[in-house]
């Protein structure tokens, strides 16, 4: 199975991932996070099998989490409101993620990728 790879095609982070993808020869299906958002199916099952908390599902640094003020909004959401908030706009949603069968990684920090 190849691994997928969601990101937003013009974020650093993302550019920066994809390119350690390609020098180390991983194969995997590229999906645009703005033109494809992650279900809240999919949100809810990649949360689990990463073992992290749900709030590394947020893009914290993101101009619509920031107007959103999404910051102290969290904190008297449910599990699932949060779930399908992350559900209804890929720009809230932490990027890159790569999703390798049972594992998941949110984000790109290399050290973390090269033991993945």
């Amino acid at each position: 199975m190849t691994m997928l790879f969601v990101c937003y095609p013009k974020c650093t982070t993302c550019k920066r991932a994809k390119k350690w993808l390609d020098e180390h020869g991983k194969e995997y299906e590229l999906r645009d996070i703005k033109e494809e958002n992650p279900t809240a199916e999919e949100i809810r099952e990649w949360y689990h099998k990463s073992g992290l908390p749900l709030k590394r599902f947020f893009n914290t640094s993101g101009q619509l989490y920031k107007e959103m003020k999404l910051k102290d909004k969290l904190l008297d959401m449910s599990e699932e409101e949060q779930i399908q908030l992350l559900a209804s706009d890929g720009m809230l949603v932490k990027r890159p993620i790569v999703v390798d069968g049972e594992k998941v990684l949110v984000g790109f920090k290399e050290t973390e990728w090269k033991d993945f």
